[in-house]
């Protein structure tokens, strides 16, 4: 959880510290957009073992717990994320190829959807240290 959890921000860090690094934006993005995918699969492997895992040592209980649903929406924003807004980003890059999308007439349409991106990623992020916070809580409980 916490390697999910950690990744999660070490990517988002990466990503911004990438942009002022390499001065090919698109090049950046690319990179960026595989630490991302990368993270999401891992995100969605860990999520399911957790949730699953849960299940099996506290059956239907596990329902009314916040730590599953904390983990269960996380699982939802990285769907939507991934799946959904990414899958439409790469969409508007494909239309204008070879033009890069921020020079074309997707610019402002790619603008708004990486915003809706990274808003979508501060809270998945912002949920897994709400997660490592209510995971902490809960191991305190039992002892």
């Amino acid at each position: 959880m916490t390697l999910w959890v950690g990744s999660l921000w070490m990517t988002g860090l990466t990503a911004s510290i990438l942009f002022d690094g390499i001065i090919d934006r698109s090049l950046a993005g690319e990179v960026a957009g595989q630490l991302f995918a990368t993270v999401s699969y891992m995100g969605i492997a860990i999520a399911t073992f957790l949730l699953l895992a849960h299940w099996f040592m506290h059956g239907a209980r596990s329902i009314k717990q916040p730590y599953v649903w904390i983990i269960s929406l996380m699982l939802v924003l990285i769907l939507i994320g991934y799946f959904g807004v990414q899958s439409h980003l790469a969409q508007l890059k494909a239309e204008v190829f070879p033009v890069a999308v921020m020079l074309s007439a997707n610019a402002r349409q790619f603008a708004v959807w990486h915003g809706i991106s990274g808003a979508i990623y501060l809270i998945e992020c912002l949920l897994g240290v709400a997660l490592i916070l209510n995971s902490r809580q809960i191991e305190l409980a039992t002892v």
